[in-house]
């Protein structure tokens, strides 16, 4: 078959994709996303991540000056335009407050990514009734309220993305975790079953769930773990690594890669799943 493209044009195009300037258009420029825990960690990603696709940005944190911080480098790195507000989502008045601001600079929130700090670890009989509850608070009513607060423009406009980060706990619990496996759980079925009743009004919803990530938080766990155990962290890390097929932990990019499709144009007809990102860690087969 003879090619009617001019020669010199092929090569063009050959030296574009070779320096990985043509990407996929996820379509989200001039969307607004709502990233919660976005001053660093797997939300700091997620942030950067989808501003990198055009998107505009809410970021929020409980520290005003790590968010700050990460919030003005974002802007910088991407062009995006970014705001961001301190809260603590356990509280209803900073959701509200954070979900004012919001609107405020952008109208109305077109992705919500929500994402909340993990509760302490250990065994059952080592948490009290008050730390269950602040463990509901934190991972569960947060992501209950701030839905809320985005939900109703979402069915309005016609499209929406809920999209919250859980864990793959929530599918194989993790020892040492039962405040999360329980919490998180909770999580994916409320987002399933709101992701039925909005399905018809372009809005999804969809849950993602990391596996080991290199975070902070990782290693505070893996600290946890290596002072019950008697092992050491590198130890922990590698016993965690010999479970992961992949024979390594995950990067926070590549976690945010996930997130960001479920968040595009192209992932419009997947709602009410749970993505695993992990390595291929979950031994399940649903």
């Amino acid at each position: 078959m003879t090619c009617l493209c001019h020669p010199e044009k092929t090569d063009f195009l050959g030296l574009i994709i070779s320096l990985g300037v043509v990407r996929m258009d996820l379509g989200l420029r001039g969307k607004t996303a709502l990233v919660a825990a976005s001053s660093r960690g797997l939300g700091r990603a997620v942030a950067d991540e989808l501003a990198n696709e055009g998107a505009n940005l809410v970021t929020c944190a409980r520290t005003p000056g790590p968010l700050e911080e990460a919030s003005q480098e974002i802007a910088k790195k991407t062009g995006a335009e970014v705001i961001a507000v301190p809260a603590n989502l356990s509280e209803p008045k900073d959701t509200e407050r954070l979900l004012k601001k919001a609107k405020a600079a952008f109208g109305n929130i077109d992705i919500l990514v929500t994402n909340t700090g993990g509760p302490p670890p250990g065994p059952f009989e080592s948490h009290s009734f008050e730390t269950w509850n602040d463990a509901v608070h934190q991972n569960l009513y947060s992501v209950l309220r701030l839905t809320r607060g985005v939900l109703p423009e979402m069915k309005e406009a016609g499209w929406g993305r809920v999209i919250n980060i859980t864990s793959v706990a929530v599918k194989q619990p993790v020892d040492g975790l039962i405040l999360s496996n329980s919490v998180r759980a909770a999580v994916t079925g409320f987002a399933k079953t709101l992701s039925n009743e909005v399905a018809g009004s372009g809005v999804t919803v969809n849950n993602v769930m990391p596996g080991y990530t290199k975070t902070e938080r990782l290693d505070q766990l893996a600290e946890d773990i290596a002072g019950r155990s008697g092992a050491s962290i590198d130890e922990t890390v590698a016993q965690w690594e010999s479970q992961i097929p992949m024979g390594r932990i995950g990067s926070p990019r590549e976690f945010a890669a996930m997130v960001a499709f479920l968040a595009s144009e192209r992932a419009s007809y997947i709602t009410g799943v749970s993505v695993p990102v992990d390595g291929g860690s979950i031994r399940s087969v649903f």
